[in-house]
């Protein structure tokens, strides 16, 4: 299935507040100064996102929709590479301001870590 452009297929994304809440009552955390990445292992073979950006982290609906796309894509690209965890991103304060590149970069290094914590457990 070929995804629409910006857009994560169904079955790679967390849907509904019950798949949420599990998420941050089981999971795995780590984190940085931009985003909070919380993952849980599933049982689905691959993995799924869900993403928390609120207006107090990035502030107007351009620089929340910048964050979200650059998360995706990341996710996007990682994708293959991240263990069968459910995944949800918590954008921070500085999440906003900062440039598409320092949050590709902070992304990076959280899923990285994640993958490496999800492993060890």
């Amino acid at each position: 299935m070929r995804p629409i452009a910006g857009r994560l297929p169904r079955e790679a994304r967390l849907t509904d507040k019950i798949q949420f809440d599990r998420v941050h009552r089981e999971g795995l955390r780590v984190s940085d100064g931009l985003f909070a990445v919380i993952a849980r292992p599933n049982d689905l073979g691959h993995a799924r996102l869900g993403m928390a950006v609120g207006i107090k982290a990035a502030g107007c609906a351009v620089n929340r929709n910048r964050v979200k796309r650059v998360v995706r894509e990341r996710f996007r690209l990682t994708q293959q590479e991240l263990p069968p965890v459910d995944v949800v991103v918590n954008a921070r304060h500085g999440a906003g301001k900062a440039t598409r590149a320092q949050l590709a970069a902070s992304i990076a290094v959280l899923f990285d870590r994640m993958s490496q914590r999800c492993a060890r457990s």
